[in-house]
């Protein structure tokens, strides 16, 4: 039932809904030290943009600086001096164009939707006063100056591997002990079943470890993706999302009792969900706000967001505090409600 009726309206959803190539929501972050006619021309011209948000004013480097590391602008647009005066008396006036590098394509559709908003402003501004004027961005790409694709879906991986291995394998193994009878066998031994649960997840997060392992150093010496961050800080957090994933798996093998219905349920719950909705591949402020609200639950999303910000931006663990303490909270209570339900079930 779950396969003829479940999956298709899922599919259907999350497709129709999330797989789009639009950016909108941008959170735009202007610096506008001229503050003239043509530069509030400009930011009007964004402002009325259907793709952009509320606009942002900094009135420092630094601030526009600390609305990336705090996740709160996408692109940060800065103004020379005196703009429309070079404008008028040169021909020619230049904006810089601050984006995080992190996504490379995002970064492409960004620059691109803020290009083409110059370009119309620079025809119209030229008709006006009958003059050839030209505005010049400068694009400056953060943390990815080379633009490189791997520093954009390797954290992406990351999540989904350890998330795949950790949860589907550990929600299979134990369901495959209670199919064929020798759950029922171990736990008329003198261990407890918490030590009996405990002991199917240890092999699993040893192999989350060691493809951990694997991945950085492939990452690294491989992809040529940089460790900017605290290494130690990186792998606790990576630990901590494999205990959550660990307690997911655990919590569908309460559910279900069999390992065809467990593959089936962890694909459904795990797999779409982590690659449509985490950030992974699509940008989630673009999704409706149903779904927004919807990616909030899944743990992979915050996972990504702390190794870009540790890995790629080199950030503290005071960055990622906010992603930590939510991961966690999901933790905590992912293991006490599949532990509580095991027991309940097996008794």
């Amino acid at each position: 039932m779950l396969i003829l009726f479940g999956m298709p309206i899922v599919q259907i959803i999350l497709f129709g809904f999330a797989v789009t190539t639009e950016v909108q929501n941008i959170r735009l972050a202007v610096l506008d030290p001229s503050n003239d006619q043509a530069t509030t021309e400009i930011i009007r011209e964004l402002q009325a943009n259907t793709y952009f948000g509320p606009v942002m004013y900094v009135h420092t480097t630094e601030e526009a600086n600390k609305a990336f590391l705090k996740n709160k602008a996408d692109i940060v647009l800065t103004f020379e001096e005196n703009f429309q005066e070079n404008l008028l008396h040169t021909g020619t006036a230049s904006i810089q164009l601050l984006v995080d590098g992190t996504d490379p394509n995002m970064c492409k559709i960004l620059v691109g939707y803020v290009s083409n908003i110059l370009t119309t402003y620079q025809q119209k501004f030229s008709v006006s006063d009958r003059t050839k004027t030209q505005i010049i961005p400068h694009v400056k790409m953060l943390y990815n100056p080379q633009t490189k694709s791997a520093y954009n879906f390797v954290p992406g991986v990351m999540g989904l591997i350890f998330m795949l291995i950790c949860a589907m394998m550990t929600s299979i193994s134990i369901v495959r002990e209670k199919e064929t009878g020798t759950m029922e066998v171990l736990l008329v031994s003198p261990i407890k079943p918490l030590y009996i649960v405990f002991a199917k997840m240890v092999p699993y997060f040893v192999l989350s470890c060691v493809n951990l392992t694997t991945i950085l150093l492939l990452s690294v010496y491989v992809l040529g993706v940089p460790m900017s961050g605290n290494l130690g800080l990186l792998v606790a957090i990576s630990m901590l999302f494999i205990l959550v994933a660990l307690a997911i798996g655990l919590l569908i093998s309460t559910i279900v009792d069999t390992q065809v219905a467990a593959m089936l349920v962890s694909g459904m719950i795990l797999m779409l969900p982590v690659i449509l909705l985490s950030g992974m591949i699509y940008t989630i402020e673009s999704m409706p706000v149903l779904l927004q609200y919807a990616s909030h639950m899944i743990p992979a999303k915050w996972y990504i967001v702390c190794v870009k910000k540790v890995m790629i931006e080199g950030l503290g663990f005071s960055a990622v505090f906010h992603e930590v303490i939510i991961l966690f909270s999901m933790a905590v209570a992912l293991l006490t409600v599949s532990i509580k339900l095991f027991k309940d079930r097996l008794q």
